[in-house]
């Protein structure tokens, strides 16, 4: 075994020689990992950040409790020399695993397992035992193992087929929303963007299994899958209308990426027979992201909307309709007519620092401690409790999708009062708030829009408020 042949991904290699180049890759990868952690630490020792670098470390080397977006800068140093130092170590193993497998006469979609923490390295040691066996190039080169029951349970036909892939699929992806939104709570990455990618990958490669499909009918058979779990989800009462109408762009062009992968890897296939295509990983890296997506413990950032209006009318007008103001008329938007939560009244206890106003919404009142009083500029106030941020659209009269309490969290806002030439007043209204569905910077975009519509709800009727009040008032 010669250096350069250990980046290789063509041939075979014994059982002896793979365990050989494992063991002495891990032990040198080991060493210069200790060597790293000395050099962050000033100190030979096997501390890092206050966490052991034990044998189980190597998945969560800054122990279970780091959350990555926050992350000191000598942490991030650290992590990205690590990620750097893996790299090479990564491609030999798995290059090595792929010949390995090749040798043994096992389908080379195997070698997901590579990347499986604990599962490794009991798939490591079995290809360390395993002999070598001969095996056709096309089943090594197949997207599925060729199993014969899968043979006969998968119809031939263009349409069975695609019936049976994009079923199983849906009920993939029921199975992971149930289990990943349901019960551990992760509206993120995993659900908005692996799952949906994956469906799309998984149903064209199962739609391909016993011919070449064309690229019209990969991008069908990759969407149908996402569509109809969306309408599944309305149907048993898990989501509503409107999450689901806002998670479909994101959803639908993911599901349209991944059938484009599935295309050319069956495309590949069944043109040349002679490279591998790993599908297992679809069945895997969902449910394990999620799991990862939990233990990363991901911390939302903090975002401000703001949104002005001018009024004809003094701050010292304007100011008594900012600190509470009458009902406001219902909504004629189709935005707050759906189900989404709406400004209706805001009354207040008190006066000055101290005091509480309660802005009452179609979905409860916001409990808001006034923080700042300075009369008539600005008005500062810390939320203490939120109602939901909607009532979700559905033929079920009232549901409670996990996501509406504590993922969106109003935390602060603020009026801030600016006088204008002619006596007039520019208010300017701010909200602070984090949300914890991700993929943030998509969902960013329409929390933003939605405050800003409830914005322009209350600053349009404290507008038309003051301007009554200073009519009447003749000033």
């Amino acid at each position: 075994m010669r250096f350069a042949n250990l980046w290789r991904w063509d041939g075979k290699v014994t059982r002896k020689t793979y365990a050989i180049v494992g063991t002495v890759g891990f032990a040198i990868k080991r060493v210069i990992d200790l060597l790293v952690a000395s050099h962050f630490l000033h100190r030979a020792d096997e501390q890092i950040f206050g966490v052991s670098l034990t044998f189980f470390n190597y998945w969560a080397p800054l122990g279970r409790g780091a959350r990555l977006t926050q992350l000191s800068e000598s942490e991030m140093k650290f992590m990205a020399t690590m990620l750097l130092i893996a790299v090479p170590f990564i491609w030999i193993g798995l290059s090595m695993t792929v010949r390995r497998l090749r040798d043994a006469g096992q389908p080379i979609w195997l070698a997901v397992f590579f990347f499986i923490p604990l599962v490794n390295i009991l798939f490591f040691l079995t290809l360390c035992l395993l002999p070598a066996r001969e095996r056709p190039q096309t089943a090594e080169a197949a997207p599925w193992p060729r199993v014969r029951s899968l043979d006969g349970i998968i119809p031939r036909s263009e349409l069975g087929s695609a019936i049976l892939s994009i079923v199983i699929a849906t009920a993939i992806g029921l199975c992971c929303v149930l289990w990943g939104a349901q019960t551990i709570g992760a509206y993120g990455w995993s659900l908005f963007v692996a799952l949906p990618f994956c469906l799309g990958l998984f149903s064209v490669l199962l739609y391909s299994y016993h011919a070449p499909r064309s690229l019209w009918t990969c991008f069908n058979v990759s969407l149908l899958p996402v569509g109809i779990l969306g309408v599944v989800l309305i149907a048993v009462a898990i989501e509503g209308l409107i999450c689901i109408l806002m998670a479909a762009p994101l959803a639908l062009g993911l599901a349209a990426l991944g059938g484009a992968l599935g295309y050319f890897i069956q495309a590949n296939y069944w043109s040349a027979k002679n490279s591998a295509a790993i599908l297992s990983i679809v069945l895997l890296i969902t449910p394990a992201s999620f799991g990862l997506e939990r233990f990363a413990n991901l911390q939302p950032p903090t975002y401000a909307v703001r949104t002005s209006i001018d009024v004809e009318a003094p701050p010292e007008v304007v100011w008594q309709q900012v600190v509470a103001f009458a009902q406001i008329p219902p909504p004629s938007e189709m935005l707050f007519r759906a189900g989404l939560a709406y400004p209706i009244r805001a009354e207040i206890t008190g006066h000055g620092v101290g005091a509480v106003r309660h802005c009452i919404f179609s979905t409860g009142a916001f409990v808001e401690p006034i923080e700042v009083w300075t009369e008539p500029r600005l008005l500062r106030f810390s939320v203490t409790s939120s109602p939901a941020p909607l009532n979700e659209l559905t033929p079920y009269g009232h549901i409670e999708p996990r996501h509406l309490h504590g993922y969106f969290v109003s935390e602060e806002g603020q009026f801030l009062l600016t006088p204008l030439p002619q006596g007039g007043t520019r208010l300017e209204g701010t909200t602070w708030y984090s949300n914890a569905m991700w993929p943030a910077a998509y969902w960013h975009v329409w929390s933003d829009y939605i405050i800003h519509r409830i914005h322009l709800r209350v600053l349009a009727h404290i507008r038309e408020e003051a301007t009554k009040s200073r009519a009447s008032s003749g000033s």
